[in-house]
């Protein structure tokens, strides 16, 4: 369960009107399996066009449990898809819940667990959902300038939980920071912990040799307003995660003691081109 999820294009810089295979993915270091039955486990697919006017709902893609539906994006800019999931519930005997806790930053909730004595005598149950948006690069050539209608990017789309970037990684400098913000619910969330996952070219030890890359990580935490700071080195892609746990809502109470909400942003990065490293497409 503590696996991510992610939506991850064929590549993220594309041709205008191309048709692009978008995989649902589940697992970690960018490393990811087909996400099992979406049809079933999604309660929201959309795509917002760069005007953030051209809204499409994607299930009916989802209706035979298409695991990498495809996709096309018409009109030149950046893209957004974003899926949210039904919940799920998962249960855990009170030590591994207690070491998961700890491990995913969950700070507040085992503090309680500690003061109520519930770290090795309560078993943990929960309830949890998935949140997940990729920004996507239409371009009708390599040249094409930036137009100033592109703004969808740092929408917010009032997600239960959600990662808004504040400037348009693609027209970043390799090695420029992106402004991120975490948002409840469209409100700023203090202290969340961001976690980076990216590709980066390995350095080779035989010249000549076949180019690769290496997944890199890092982490950091948002300020007091939702902010979190990010160095991009390079083209990517890249995988961004936060999460929240609240206490469950009464609707949930039967099943679960705790509500868990997952986010992820993915995308290319600055310099990215589209046969670079953006076009990672991992199986």
């Amino acid at each position: 369960m503590a696996n991510e999820f992610w939506l991850q294009p064929a590549s993220f810089r594309v041709a205008v009107g191309a048709p692009v295979p978008v995989r649902l993915l589940l697992g970690e270091n960018l490393v990811g399996q087909p996400w099992p039955r979406p049809g079933r486990r999604t309660q929201r697919f959309v795509h917002l066009g760069p005007a953030g006017a051209d809204s499409t709902d994607l299930r009916p893609a989802l209706l035979s449990d298409s695991v990498a539906p495809t996709l096309t994006f018409r009109t030149p800019g950046t893209h957004i898809v974003a899926l949210t999931s039904t919940l799920a519930f998962s249960e855990l005997p009170a030590d591994k819940f207690t070491a998961y806790l700890r491990a995913e930053g969950f700070d507040k909730a085992l503090l309680y667990r500690q003061q109520q004595g519930q770290t090795t005598s309560k078993t943990g149950r929960e309830a949890y959902r998935r949140c997940a948006k990729a920004l996507v690069l239409a371009t009708a050539s390599a040249r094409a300038p930036r137009s100033p209608a592109d703004t969808a990017y740092r929408c917010s789309l009032n997600l239960p939980l959600e990662l808004v970037p504040e400037q348009n990684p693609y027209y970043l400098l390799p090695g420029a920071s992106l402004t991120l913000r975490v948002l409840r619910h469209g409100q700023p969330v203090p202290g969340a912990l961001v976690r980076v996952w990216y590709a980066s070219p390995a350095i080779s030890a035989k010249r000549g040799a076949e180019p690769a890359t290496e997944i890199r990580y890092f982490s950091t935490r948002t300020n007091n307003n939702g902010r979190a700071l990010l160095r991009l080195p390079g083209s990517g892609p890249y995988l961004v995660a936060a999460k929240y746990l609240e206490a469950a809502p009464a609707t949930v109470a039967g099943q679960a003691d705790w509500l868990s909400t997952w986010a992820t942003l993915t995308f290319g990065g600055p310099g990215a081109s589209t046969d670079g490293p953006t076009s990672l497409f991992r199986k």
